[in-house]
């Protein structure tokens, strides 16, 4: 299916691996000229030498700190007018309340909440001024499955869910959509880092992460490429009426209101 984006210009965050690579190389798939963002500026380069010998599109690098405010400032003035902003870095630390400092949680905000938040506003300033643009936030099903476990995680995502809907509750009168994207868990390298991280929470031995993956919706994670080739139909004009609404990607965990599923028993599956 033509989703319509030949020529976009899109800017992706935190785009040096996980989903935010995998964001880069879907919509080079469509044709986009794409700027890549993160603190990783050799993960960037070798990135968009793959992406330009693959897909011919222009890819350009900025290698920086995004989470300082200023850094967002310089990045939306050095991208330009671009048509789709894919707010994807972050990195919220996992764990309890009473295993969180102070600085745990502002330096997780810093980088997810106010780093969205800033860069947000910087670019819809310059969409709402031409009439058109999409914002699409990455954010994480633990916004609306909250858990006490990664308790600093689920209070920034839901302050970014409640963010996107109070903005793109409006945005539609400018000419501006912004949704966002709650992933569940997706085999990527942050998410083994949380899933070691409750191992020790819940048996004391990280090497124990594995043992959630059987307990997951298929008996797996999700695929990086499961989310962004969700982002790119919500960049496109295909979906060109959703705005202020969240897509969740998650095997139906939230719906479920678990982070884990419990295998059924036995006796729990119709006829056994």
């Amino acid at each position: 299916m033509d989703m319509r984006l030949a020529g976009a210009s899109v800017l992706i965050t935190g785009a040096s691996k996980g989903i935010g690579r995998a964001a880069a190389e879907a919509f080079a798939v469509e044709g986009c000229n794409l700027h890549l963002a993160a603190r990783d500026g050799a993960a960037l380069t070798e990135l968009a030498v793959a992406i330009r010998t693959a897909y011919g599109v222009n890819v350009e690098v900025h290698a920086m700190d995004l989470s300082r405010p200023e850094s967002m400032e310089a990045l939306a003035e050095a991208a330009g007018d671009v048509d789709v902003l894919v707010n994807n870095a972050g990195d919220i630390p996992a764990g309890p309340v009473e295993a969180l400092t102070a600085e745990d949680w502002k330096r997780g905000f810093d980088l997810k909440v106010f780093g969205y938040i800033a860069l947000s506003r910087a670019v819809y300033l310059r969409m709402k001024r031409r009439g058109s643009g999409v914002i699409i936030n990455d954010i994480g099903n633990s916004g609306e499955n909250w858990d006490y476990n990664y308790v600093a995680g689920s209070t920034g995502n839901a302050a970014l869910m409640a963010f996107t809907r109070a903005v793109g509750g409006q945005s539609m009168d400018y000419g501006v959509r912004v949704v966002a994207i709650n992933p569940g868990p997706i085999a990527t390298d942050r998410m083994t880092k949380l899933m070691k991280r409750r191992a020790v929470d819940l048996h004391g031995d990280e090497s124990r992460w594995t043992e959630f993956l059987a307990d997951y919706p298929g008996g797996r994670m999700g695929k990086p490429e499961e989310v962004a080739d969700t982002m790119v139909f919500l960049a496109s004009p295909r979906a060109g009426y959703i705005s202020g609404a969240i897509v969740t990607v998650d095997g139906g965990i939230a719906s479920y209101g678990s982070i884990i599923k419990p295998r059924p028993q036995r006796g729990d599956v119709p006829g056994t």
